[in-house]
């Protein structure tokens, strides 16, 4: 643990055979962000900051508890005062955070709970047809188990998702390599943007 430094650029080795790199994008953001929030954490003090989210931007105050990595990010998780109840927070997403108010520190907390269901719960089923050249993509994402190779060489894809925009995010990144089959609202959804990025397209041509 105490080779662990924020947003450190340093591998980590505790064996000959192991290298664990634990640097980011956000380096030079994000380690004072996570010293600000450890401070917060040793004092026993309540921090503000911006928050982005895709529901929109909000104040939130919380009592910090614990710095978590997982997903490749970090997050900080703590009791909001707004929501009355415990939340986690990436710090990717926080702004102008400041140390506001000493608190007890009497309040029970529970460990989080960081599975993915927990905190990426499902609300739908994507079922799409991937070209054959996206099959490393989706082993990489979702495991060997997770498409059946059809006849054609094609990939049917099925696999439950958190939210719309990021499924949609994820598709059109995709390109013309993904077909999406159900839900239809997402299918609408697609053709939609898709035509809108059209005709702004064609407009310039004109």
């Amino acid at each position: 643990m105490e080779k662990i430094q924020a947003g450190s650029s340093e591998f980590i080795t505790g064996r000959d055979s192991i290298l664990i790199d634990l640097s980011s994008w956000y380096r030079e953001s994000l380690a004072p962000k996570i010293e600000t929030i450890q401070d917060a954490i040793g004092l026993r003090k309540t921090i503000r900051f911006k928050y982005y989210s895709p529901s929109g931007d909000t104040e939130r105050e919380i009592e910090p508890y614990y710095l978590i990595f997982k997903w490749t990010s970090w997050y900080v998780y703590g009791y909001c005062l707004m929501r009355n109840d415990f939340r986690l927070f990436k710090l990717n997403r926080m702004d102008s955070i400041t140390h506001i108010a000493s608190f007890e520190g009497n309040r029970e907390v529970p460990l989080p709970d960081l599975s993915s269901e927990k905190v990426f719960p499902a609300k739908d089923r994507v079922k799409a047809l991937f070209d054959p050249s996206m099959k490393w993509q989706l082993v990489e994402e979702y495991g060997v188990d997770s498409f059946m190779e059809q006849g054609d060489g094609s990939l049917l894809f099925e696999h439950e998702y958190a939210d719309d925009e990021g499924l949609l995010s994820w598709m059109l990144s995709c390109r013309d390599k993904v077909t999406v089959l159900e839900p239809e609202r997402i299918r609408k959804k697609l053709y939609q943007i898709t035509s809108e990025i059209a005709k702004r397209y064609e407009g310039e041509r004109e």
